[in-house]
């Protein structure tokens, strides 16, 4: 199968890369961004858009696709409802129409976080913002949306986070974290989960549309979540 992915410079964007490429599987990968990776693979292709709310100008590379691996999100600390929704919402939205048109077949995996509202009507904003992306990528006609509510996430494979304060939370707590995985695995996931809980369910479009962490942890193992 041929997939895309969205925000692969990212932590999670990484660790979705890496699990595609090591798929045996998996026959085309396009990574869709605003600057390109620094990577080579013969299954690997890159597709390089300075904005991309003008996602239409490449409609021709984007048809023959089987899943779709949105990763890109950024944090909402300092901006206000409108800046956050404009990034979160409506680029999405703007990305995930255009793939509908052109691959109705398509499974679109989208990342959001543990304590997103799907009520649109809470108090936290990030919450509202993403819990109202969610909704709105289940109207789309996608054949599969699965909507990836991941909350503490362990890197591997020597996957860095871009943002500086989330650096810091893994240098101080990454020695921890396997232990706590071990202890509760309900709370962690890893990089490589995420990964390939998303190739699963691009391969056998099945299971739950919302997925918490004990979910993407079933998901990767192969197991559906119920």
């Amino acid at each position: 199968m041929n997939v895309m992915i969205f925000g692969a410079t990212g932590m999670v964007g990484q660790g979705v890369l890496r699990a595609c490429l090591a798929a045996g599987d998996v026959d085309k990968v396009l990574l869709v961004g605003r600057s390109p990776l620094k990577l080579e693979h013969p299954r690997l292709d890159q597709a390089v858009l300075a904005n991309l709310f003008d996602i239409q100008t490449i409609g021709e590379r984007l048809s023959g696709y089987a899943a779709c691996f949105f990763c890109l999100g950024v944090s909402s600390a300092g901006m206000t409802e409108a800046q956050y929704t404009h990034i979160t919402y409506d680029l999405t939205l703007a990305i995930a129409s255009c793939l509908a048109g052109l691959n109705p077949a398509m499974v679109f995996t989208y990342v959001s976080g543990v304590g997103t509202d799907s009520s649109e009507r809470g108090r936290t904003m990030w919450a509202r913002v993403k819990g109202r992306t969610e909704n709105q990528l289940k109207t789309l006609g996608f054949r599969g949306v699965y909507l990836f509510r991941p909350g503490i996430i362990q890197p591997l494979d020597g996957i860095r986070s871009k943002t500086r304060a989330y650096r810091l939370f893994y240098s101080a707590t990454g020695w921890v974290l396997p232990a706590i995985r071990r202890l509760f695995p309900g709370s962690i996931v890893t990089t490589d989960d995420i990964g390939q809980a998303m190739l699963n369910l691009a391969r056998t479009g099945a299971g739950r549309a919302v997925l918490e962490p004990r979910d993407i942890a079933r998901v990767a193992k192969g197991s559906h979540a119920s």
